[in-house]
């Protein structure tokens, strides 16, 4: 048998891979081997399953596939861990490119060959490989692949989608919250019977929640105060006290309830609704809580000693503190499947239509909890290429959602030499680096709202006569007004047409099809507090641009809802402002940049940039063009009423000025710049007027003990301060200065622009306050089509890794569903769905089939049919 075939089996020993994978099929080949392990995932698994704790499963990536960081990422974790707890020598490993692009999977099964002899392996039972009768000569079987990985995008085979996770988190709640009256359903019962079996367990398992977090706050929360800090009780309990409160009530009300028939429970889970959203931060928080418990345990004797003394006073130990703080999530995950079950046996009911309405609300607040999970999980992921960029000076998640990362060749319109870059594209930009090891320096940021995709017309031309050789398959990024584009190239066909799909819903997801339909304004948007979508009033979920805000009314909606929102209008408060009827200019602020194109009819422009204030003169709500004042410049003019939004915090409106606003400063003379920033930090910077200059502008920046001035030059409709990077207006060149160092231009001068004159203390006090780092700590692993839910625990139970589609069942699309995301599943109302896999329906996703496509889609959009 073939070695690599024998390395296949060992993997199913491991309870890596189910007995039934393809690589035991008669007709597999090696590259179904290579494919399943190219990511990381399954040998990251595999050493755990061999030595528990021997990999933080919390540190994997376990769905990674539309990102080569995230992959070589996993698999250098591997051969660290081979290195450091296994012992072997690096010139018994591989590199991690040997396994992602399948240069060498010869040197992988030999690493994997002698981690099965290893002792540790042995111990476990597991019969090592090769055996002696391996067939000779393996060689060329491996040579082929490269060519086939190439071909073959990592993700068409959804390896990890449908992996059944065991969670000792649904086994510590069932043990906790168990029902011991509870019969099962019998033959002969009536449909009364079966409801109130039904009520009997939401009432008794709501009373053993509730009495479990007394518990935890009779003796944990209030013990543990003697020794740990507010901040470590905030760090470990979250904001469990609130969660106490709420189903202290909550617990009044079903008792109260049941007294008369448990006829009104649907309308006490609809009034509960809003007060359950604390569990968004709660279940946000709770991995890094359970992490902060067991730093302060391992590193701290008196709280050690004190958790294991309040752990005794619990069901006499049967559950750790940690145990005990998953509960709250998995609780808060099953209100929608009782309110499912009672539903179903109450079909004739008076309350029938009201228990929907229920069940609706507690679906939503359970898809909410997970999309807030699942952007905590996006934000890591965000956190870990931040890290890795050099020179990169915003924050990352600014940009929305990362949607695909790899090498490609890129050149500029202008300079048409190919360069190797790796790109990082998410919804709004394009980042794109030089690769250093294994970090990356920023070489250029594009905006793609400022751009538009066109495929390069000779790449289609006598395709299926001449094989085109490598990284010749290319696609244009070209600018909306003409300015510098730049053209991608792929090393195959399939991998540009990946990457295009991806480029795709990214400009769809920042300007989607129905943006400005019935005179709205939407665009994406991170919206601060609780909002309901205002189409289909339901949850806007997450905690990171969550849905779209219309910059003229204010109304928040779902992508997929966008086209069936009512006609824009400007609510009553902000009417006055708009029509100036209330004291003093009105404040606006822009929301994109206006440069005079489209050029308002027979008027002046007022060109802007996004984030600048504009006091409003004239505007009216049903008109296109508005007059305002630009606040930092005073300058006048007239603009697209689109471009701007009302700024309805007048706190916001008089105290925070814009990025322009602090780093203008007038008038002023060479020495006033001199005297103004030399007592500031290195990187503080201002732009001036320059008096009685041929050059209007200069750039003052305080730069080690110096203050260096850089004059600006405009020519031709051109600004720059050297001629080898020339932009459209001042306000971008200096945006661009504030992520590109100086030195591209003065090589004494390595610095970038950091901080505007007049905020920098504030600036930096805001930055502190939602660092990356902050996001980075929230580490939760879930179900979705971004990510997987593999226990931390120490279990040895087999994770399947394959599935075959077949159909479990069907389904009718209740609402439109708009994908974010190439894995997802956009839905129209009315879609007949073939539902393959609900692994991870109580996460909130179910996978299936419409329209000709596969993906990801959220269970509560549809009706199963056959089920009531």
């Amino acid at each position: 048998m073939e070695e690599w075939r024998q390395c296949g089996r060992w993997l199913i020993d491991c309870k890596v891979l189910p007995p039934n994978h393809r690589v035991v099929w008669p007709s597999a080949a090696v590259f179904d081997l290579a494919q399943a392990l190219r990511d990381g995932v399954l040998l990251c698994q595999m050493l755990h399953n061999l030595s528990p704790g021997s990999v933080d499963l919390k540190e994997i990536n376990f769905r990674p596939q539309m990102s080569q960081f995230l992959c070589l990422k996993n698999i250098r974790t591997f051969l660290k861990v081979c290195h450091d707890k296994f012992g072997l020598r690096n010139s018994e490993l591989f590199d991690p490119f040997d396994l992602f692009d399948v240069r060498d999977f010869g040197k992988v099964i030999s690493a994997l060959s002698r981690i099965s002899h290893h002792s540790i392996a042995q111990i476990k039972g597991i019969r090592p490989f090769p055996s002696e009768d391996t067939a000779l000569n393996e060689d060329d079987v491996y040579r082929s692949l490269e060519e086939l990985a190439d071909e073959h995008d990592l993700g068409e085979d959804d390896i990890y989608d449908c992996v059944p996770c065991e969670d000792d988190g649904d086994d510590i709640y069932e043990d906790i919250i168990k029902v011991e009256v509870r019969q099962p359903m019998k033959m002969g019962m009536t449909e009364d019977d079966k409801r109130n079996c039904c009520l009997v367990e939401i009432q008794e398992t709501e009373a053993k929640y509730f009495k479990t977090l007394e518990d935890i706050e009779k003796n944990y929360m209030i013990p543990l105060k003697q020794v740990l800090s507010p901040q470590e009780m905030d760090a470990i309990f979250v904001n469990l006290e609130d969660v106490i409160k709420a189903h202290s009530a909550l617990l009044r009300a079903i008792d109260l309830n049941m007294v008369s028939g448990g006829s009104g429970l649907g309308k006490i889970f609809l009034d509960f609704k809003e007060r359950l959203l604390i569990y968004g931060q709660y279940c946000s928080h709770m991995e890094n809580a359970q992490k902060t418990l067991d730093e302060l345990i391992a590193t701290r004797e008196e709280i050690k000693i004190k958790v294991e003394e309040c752990t005794m006073k619990v069901q006499e130990g049967k559950f750790k503190l940690q145990d005990l703080l998953v509960v709250p999530m998995q609780r808060v995950l099953k209100y929608h499947l009782l309110l499912k079950e009672l539903l179903s046996y109450s079909t004739d009911r008076p309350e029938r239509q009201q228990l929907k309405e229920a069940l609706e609300a507690m679906q939503d607040l359970a898809m909410y909890i997970n999309e807030v999970k699942r952007d905590n999980e996006t934000l890591k992921k965000i956190s870990e290429f931040q890290s890795s960029i050099e020179n990169l000076q915003v924050r990352l998640e600014e940009y929305g959602r990362p949607k695909i990362d790899g090498e490609l060749k890129v050149c500029s319109i202008v300079n048409r030499t190919k360069q190797d870059r790796y790109i990082f594209l998410f919804d709004k930009v394009v980042i794109v680096c030089k690769r250093k090891g294994y970090s990356y320096e920023l070489k250029e940021t594009i905006e793609l709202q400022s751009y538009k995709m066109s495929d390069d017309p000779m790449n289609n031309r006598d395709m299926k006569k001449v094989r085109k050789p490598s990284w010749s398959y290319g696609f244009y990024l070209i600018h909306l007004q003409g300015k510098q584009g730049f053209q991608f190239f792929c090393k195959t066909e399939d991998t540009k047409r990946k990457w295009m799909e991806q480029f795709e819903m990214a400009m769809s997801n920042i300007k989607p099809e129905r943006a400005t339909a019935n005179q709205h304004n939407f665009q994406m948007h991170t919206f601060d507090k609780n909002t309901n979508c205002r189409a289909c009033k339901m949850l806007l979920r997450g905690i990171f641009y969550q849905g779209y805000y219309c910059s003229r009314c204010g109304t928040g909606a779902h992508k997929e809802c966008l086209e069936v929102i009512t006609i824009c209008k400007i609510s009553s408060c902000n009417k006055n402002t708009v029509s100036g009827l209330s004291p003093g200019c009105p404040k606006m602020v822009a929301v994109r940049n206006y440069h005079g194109t489209p050029a308002p009819p027979g008027k002046t422009p007022l060109c802007f940039q996004t984030g600048d204030f504009i006091e409003l003169l004239k505007g009216d709500p049903d008109t296109t063009w508005w007059e305002g004042k630009l606040i930092q410049t005073q300058k006048s003019g007239f603009f697209p009423s689109s471009c701007v939004k009302p700024c309805l915090d007048p706190k916001v409106c008089h105290h925070i000025c814009s990025p322009t606003l602090c780093r203008f400063a007038g008038n002023m003379e060479r020495q006033q710049a001199d005297n103004l920033l030399k007592s500031h930090s290195s990187g503080t910077y201002l732009i001036r007027e320059r008096t009685a200059e041929a050059e209007r502008f200069a750039i003052s920046i305080k730069f080690n003990d110096e203050v260096k001035h850089i004059k600006v030059i405009e020519k031709d409709s051109w600004i720059h301060i050297t001629e080898a990077k020339k932009f459209e207006s001042l306000l971008e060149l200096v945006e661009y200065y504030q992520s590109h160092s100086l030195k591209e231009s003065f090589k004494l001068l390595d610095t970038t622009l950091r901080y505007p004159y007049k905020s920098r203390e504030r600036s930096l006090t805001r930055a502190s306050t939602r660092s990356p780092a902050t996001c980075a700590s929230y580490n939760f692993s879930f179900l979705s089509p971004q990510g997987l839910n593999f226990s931390s625990s120490q279990s040895s139970a087999p994770f399947w890794s394959v599935f075959t589609p077949r159909v479990v069942s069907t389904a009718v699309a209740r609402y439109n569903f708009a994908a974010r995301d190439m894995r997802e599943l956009s839905l129209r109302e009315g879609d007949i769905v073939k539902i393959y896999s609900k692994i991870g329906g109580d996460q909130g996703w179910w996978k299936g089939e419409a329209n000709g496509r596969v993906g990801w889609f959220p269970s509560t959009y549809v009706d199963e049919e056959g089920v009531q």
